[in-house]
C-alpha cells in the first residue's frame, strides 16, 4: 500500500470531483490530490444559498453543489486545495472512523505546515471547522477551510488553504456561513511563499499523518509555464508542417502517399531538426533537455515492414469508395499494413482536422470543416462491407462544436449497432472538455469499449498536449467506468519520462478502474514535432505490462510498436471476455 500524492495544477471543479469519486470507489489505495481550481463557489449539503451574495457568473465564477459537509466555500487561483482519498478503517469489520477525528487530523496537518512556513500561531476554533489565526485572541481570521465526507470507511473532499487568492472573491459570499470573522491568507499575513513551497510543506506533514509507514509516491504536473508562453492557438502549430521523411520498409513508418492517389501526395522535403522552440521550451520546463538526434538510426526493434498485399489494397479501396478517413493513415501508424491485412481499420470521425495541436500528433490542425451528417451511415456500411465483428472508432478533437462532436460519435455507434447486429464497437474519444452532457451522450450509446488516451505521464502533460489535462483524462475514464462501460486508455513512452513515472501512470489508471491499457514507443512524425528523448527496449515494455496487470488492469498491450487500436479486439477479449464483446 502506498500514499500516492499528485500535484495536478489547475483543475475544473467537476473534473476533480469526478476523479475523487473514481478513486473513492475504484481502489483501496490512499491518494492525496493537490490542486488549484478556477473561480468556483461550492455549497455543502447543509449550505444556506442566501450566503451567496451575488450571481457567481457576474464575478467570473461558477457555483456547484458538493456532497460534503459545511456551508458555502470559495475556491480559486492562489488557493491550495487538498483532497485526501484515504481508507480510514476496515468497513467490513464494523469499525467506523469518526468524522471529527478526521477533520482534526487535517486541521493538525495544516497547523503544522503553517508553522513550518512561518505562521506558528495557527489553531482551531471550537464549533468552526478549519484553521484560524489568532484563534483565541481578539481578531480570529480563517486561513483554511475544511469539509469532508466519509462513507464505507473511505474519505473524500478535504481542505482549502489560502496562499495568495484574490481577497475580493470572498466578499461575494458569507464564507463557511460565518459573517463575523474575516478570511486571510499567507500573503496577507506577510508570508511570501510560492505555491510550490506550500505544497512541499503540506506534503511533508501529510506523509507523517497519512502514510502510516507505507511508501510515498509523488508525481507533479509541470509547475508553471513561462510568462510569455501561451497555449498553441486553435487550428495551428504556428511553425508550419515541419519537414517530412520518406520512409522505407526498413524504417519505423512508411510514406503515407504510397497508399493515396497521386494527386494527394505532398512534396517531401529533406529532414532537418526544426523542432518548435515553444515545444522545446515546454520540455525544458518539464526537465527534459536531451533528445535523440533526428539523424540517428532507429534501433532494430523499431523497424516495421510494409506489406502492400491484396488485403491492404482491398481495405483501402473500401475506405476510398466510402469517402472515409482512418487514423491509421492520418497518424502515420507503423502497424497499418498488419492491421489492414487482417481486414481491420480505425475509422476517424468528425473530419480529418483537429482543433488541438498536441506536440506528438501528425493529424492536421488547420481549421476544421463542418461535420458530415452522412458519416455515421457510411461508417456503418463500411463495417458491414468489411465484415467486421469489432469496429474501432476514433475522433479528432472538435472544440469548435458545442458538444465537442459527442452526438456525432454517438450516432455512429448507434448506426453500427443497428447496421451490424452483434458487432462490438470501441470508441476512442477526446476528453470533450469534460462536459458531463457530452460525455453522457457517448456513454448512452453503449460502446463495448470506451477508450480515452492519457497520452503521457503527469509531468509531461503540458509539453505534450497543452490543451488537455491529466486530471481531466482520469476523470473521463472514471466517469465511463461509473457508467458501467469497459474502459481503456493508452500512452506513448520516449518523450522524456522515467521508468517509474510510467509505473505511476499505470497505478493511476488502475485506480480509476481502467481495464485495458496500451503502451508504445513514441515516433517523431515530423521535424517540428516533439523529439524522441530515448528508445525504450522491448524488455522495458514487457516489464510495464507485468506491473500494470499486477495493479489489476485486465490487459496491458505493451511493445515498442503498439498503438492505441493495436490488437483492439484481442485486448478487449483478454480483459473482459464475457462483457466487452457481444
Amino acid at each position: 500500500m502506498s500514499l500516492r500524492v499528485r500535484w495536478l495544477g489547475r483543475v475544473e471543479y467537476h473534473d476533480a470531483l469526478a476523479l475523487q469519486r473514481a478513486l473513492f470507489a475504484g481502489t483501496t489505495e490512499d491518494y492525496l490530490l493537490l490542486l488549484e481550481h478556477p473561480h468556483t463557489y461550492t455549497l455543502g449539503v447543509r449550505a444556506d444559498a442566501a450566503h451567496v451574495l451575488v450571481d457567481p457568473h457576474d464575478v467570473g465564477a461558477t457555483m456547484v453543489r458538493a456532497d460534503r459537509g459545511g456551508d458555502v466555500t470559495y475556491h480559486g487561483p492562489g488557493q491550495l486545495v487538498g483532497y485526501p482519498i484515504l481508507t480510514l478503517a476496515d468497513h467490513a469489520s464494523g469499525e467506523m472512523p469518526s468524522t471529527r477525528e478526521h477533520v482534526l487530523n487535517i486541521e493538525g496537518l495544516l497547523i503544522d505546515a503553517l508553522a513550518d512556513l512561518g505562521l506558528p500561531s495557527a489553531g482551531i476554533v471550537d464549533g468552526s471547522p478549519g484553521v484560524w489565526l489568532d484563534a483565541d485572541g481578539l481578531r480570529p481570521r480563517k486561513i483554511a477551510a475544511v469539509g469532508v465526507k466519509i462513507a464505507r470507511g473511505r474519505s473524500m473532499h478535504g481542505f482549502a488553504l489560502n496562499v495568495d487568492p484574490d481577497p475580493a472573491m470572498f466578499g461575494h459570499i458569507v464564507p463557511c456561513g460565518i459573517a463575523d470573522k474575516p478570511v486571510t491568507s499567507l500573503r496577507a499575513e506577510g508570508v511570501d511563499a510560492t505555491m510550490r513551497e506550500v505544497v512541499d510543506a503540506v506534503v511533508a506533514r501529510a506523509i507523517e499523518r497519512f502514510s502510516q509507514g507505507s511508501d510515498v509516491d509523488r508525481a507533479d504536473v509541470v509547475w508553471r509555464a513561462s510568462a510569455t508562453d501561451t497555449d498553441l492557438a486553435p487550428f495551428s502549430r504556428g511553425e508550419g508542417p515541419g519537414a517530412t521523411v520518406r520512409y522505407s520498409s526498413h524504417t519505423t513508418q512508411f510514406d503515407r502517399s504510397v497508399l493515396r492517389p497521386q494527386s494527394d501526395r505532398s512534396v517531401l522535403r529533406p529532414q532537418s531538426d526544426g523542432t518548435s522552440l515553444r515545444l522545446l521550451g515546454r520540455l525544458a520546463e518539464a526537465g527534459v533537455s536531451e533528445h535523440v538526434p533526428i539523424t540517428d538510426h532507429k534501433p532494430e526493434w523499431m523497424r516495421a515492414k510494409v506489406r502492400l498485399d491484396a488485403d491492404v489494397l482491398r481495405v483501402r479501396s473500401t475506405l476510398r469508395d466510402s469517402g472515409l478517413v482512418t487514423v491509421c493513415e492520418e497518424a502515420g501508424c507503423p502497424n497499418l499494413s498488419e492491421c489492414w491485412s487482417d481486414g481491420t481499420a480505425t475509422f476517424m470521425l468528425c473530419g480529418e482536422r483537429c482543433t488541438r495541436a498536441c506536440g506528438f500528433c501528425l493529424v492536421d490542425t488547420s481549421k476544421p470543416l463542418p461535420l458530415d451528417p452522412d458519416e455515421p451511415r457510411r461508417v456503418a456500411d463500411a463495417v458491414a462491407t468489411m465484415g467486421l465483428r469489432f469496429a474501432v472508432l476514433t475522433m479528432v478533437a472538435r472544440d469548435d462544436l458545442s458538444d465537442g462532436g459527442a452526438a456525432h460519435v454517438a450516432a455512429t455507434i448507434d448506426a453500427i449497432h443497428e447496421r451490424v447486429p452483434g458487432a462490438s464497437v470501441e470508441a476512442l474519444i477526446s476528453d470533450l472538455r469534460g462536459d458531463e452532457r457530452a460525455l453522457q451522450a457517448v456513454f448512452d450509446s453503449r460502446p463495448e469499449v470506451l477508450n480515452h488516451n492519457i497520452e503521457t505521464v503527469a509531468r509531461l502533460q503540458r509539453a505534450v498536449r497543452p490543451s488537455a489535462s491529466y486530471a481531466r483524462s482520469l476523470s473521463v475514464l472514471g466517469r465511463a467506468k461509473a457508467a458501467g462501460l469497459t474502459t481503456k486508455s493508452g500512452f506513448v513512452a520516449g518523450m522524456g519520462e522515467t521508468f517509474d513515472e510510467v509505473v505511476q501512470t499505470l497505478a493511476d489508471l488502475a485506480a480509476v478502474g481502467v481495464e485495458i491499457v496500451t503502451i508504445g514507443q513514441y515516433l517523431r512524425p515530423t521535424s517540428h514535432h516533439l523529439p524522441v528523448e530515448r528508445w525504450w527496449a522491448p524488455d522495458d515494455f514487457e516489464r510495464w505490462k507485468e506491473i500494470g496487470e499486477g495493479f489489476g488492469i485486465g490487459h496491458v498491450e505493451s511493445s515498442p510498436l503498439t498503438r492505441s487500436s493495436y490488437h483492439a479486439r484481442q485486448a478487449s477479449e483478454a480483459a473482459a471476455p464475457t462483457s466487452a464483446v457481444r
